[in-house]
């Protein structure tokens, strides 16, 4: 008997001694900067520049040092999110808040699930919001000023359309002047764009969110917002003289737009034939008959392509050559480049604007924001009900 529970004592130890060894030991740092801290930090550097499996590799190299390392737990679960895997992020939430050994570790995990909330959205939850401001409510109290939590759930509401309680949330960033309020200014102007843009669908305000649109997007508020179908079906002049039949047939070509290859499952299909329709000068299909609708426009794009459907909707090919041989105004801009000529139309007519007044730079080669481009088709509404 002895004998008996002498060896299931020692295969205890043996199991309790591979267990402990499966789990695996910390490693021993490498260099000065070879911190939990310091990885998690160029984590969260890596995730807002998009480069998610590098992040999630300076996140690992954290836990690495700290099985217990809570930010590091929260960094993988933002990846993870990021990804779409929200059951894995869920998982690795509930690890970050049960490490949390600080009151600002606390925070931190209870922001972490506010952005958590903010990215899965109905994915997890239909009550995703309440959750968030439960997480929140949370926040302040181990917090009180802490600008991360009330710039995260500035996101959340915004991402809910909130936009009156998304501004309070990023005034108080800004009042509280210290991290983020730099993310906060550009946020809570990027709102005030969409409140006076004012999208009039349900697609426009979707997009009014993004902060980069793609050729698909633009095909989208170009159909949903501005009408430019029925735009264009409104300007379309008919030759009243007579023609014979024969006439019609050899002076006239059905040109056909070429078909896209590239955009049968995609949800915007409807919206992006209809623009490829219009023959929108830089929106047709690619010469590979590929449409690229989730590729990001550029401002000088953009340009160009407002630039085209001024020139259709008025008529005024004049346009095409109006600043042609004049100097550039912008820094960024040369004038012998194929878009002068289009920024230069936008900014006349107060279509587009600089990207920074301070410099004066247009910024040709960046993005659109969902919210800029609305501004633009509202502007452009405007001016051609303007011209009649």
């Amino acid at each position: 008997m002895k004998n008996r529970i002498a060896l299931l004592l020692c295969l205890a130890l043996v199991c309790g001694a591979l267990g402990f060894a499966g789990c695996g030991k910390p490693r021993a740092p490498r260099a000065a900067l070879d911190t939990p801290d310091h990885h998690v930090a160029n984590g969260y550097k890596l995730l807002t520049s998009g480069k998610v499996a590098d992040a999630e590799r300076e996140f690992t190299l954290a836990v690495e040092l700290d099985k217990k390392y809570s930010p590091a737990y929260g960094g993988l679960a933002l990846a993870s999110a990021t990804e779409g895997n929200f059951e894995k992020a869920g998982d690795l939430l509930k690890k970050a808040d049960k490490y949390a050994k600080t009151p600002e570790q606390e925070a931190e995990a209870c922001v972490t699930y506010i952005r958590f909330y903010t990215l899965a959205q109905k994915a997890v939850s239909d009550n995703w919001l309440a959750k968030a401001e439960q997480k929140f409510s949370q926040a302040k109290k181990l917090l009180p000023n802490d600008p991360a939590a009330y710039f995260y759930m500035g996101m959340a509401y915004r991402a809910d359309y909130d936009l009156p309680q998304a501004e309070t949330m990023f005034s108080k960033v800004i009042d509280l002047n210290g991290k983020f309020v730099g993310e906060a200014d550009r946020a809570y102007a990027d709102v005030q764009k969409i409140e006076r843009a004012k999208p009039g669908t349900p697609i426009g305000r979707k997009i009014a969110l993004v902060d980069k649109i793609t050729r698909g997007d633009v095909a989208a508020l170009f159909i949903q917002e501005l009408g430019l179908d029925k735009l264009f079906a409104a300007k379309k002049k008919f030759d009243p003289s007579f023609k014979s039949p024969d006439q019609i047939f050899t002076t006239e070509t059905v040109v056909k737009a070429p078909e896209a290859t590239d955009i049968s499952d995609h949800v915007l299909k409807t919206d992006i034939e209809a623009v490829i329709k219009s023959d929108i000068r830089g929106l047709t299909p690619y010469p590979d008959h590929t449409f690229q609708p989730d590729k990001p426009i550029t401002r000088a794009e953009f340009a160009m392509m407002l630039e085209d459907i001024l020139i259709k909707a008025t008529g005024d090919e004049a346009l095409a050559t109006r600043f042609i041989d004049s100097p550039s105004p912008f820094p960024d801009v040369r004038s012998d480049v194929s878009y002068f000529n289009s920024v230069m139309v936008c900014t006349s007519r107060n279509l587009m604007a600089a990207k920074d007044l301070a410099t004066g730079e247009f910024d040709p080669m960046g993005p659109v924001s969902g919210a800029d481009a609305l501004l633009s088709i509202r502007a452009l509404k405007t001016l051609l009900k303007a011209d009649g």
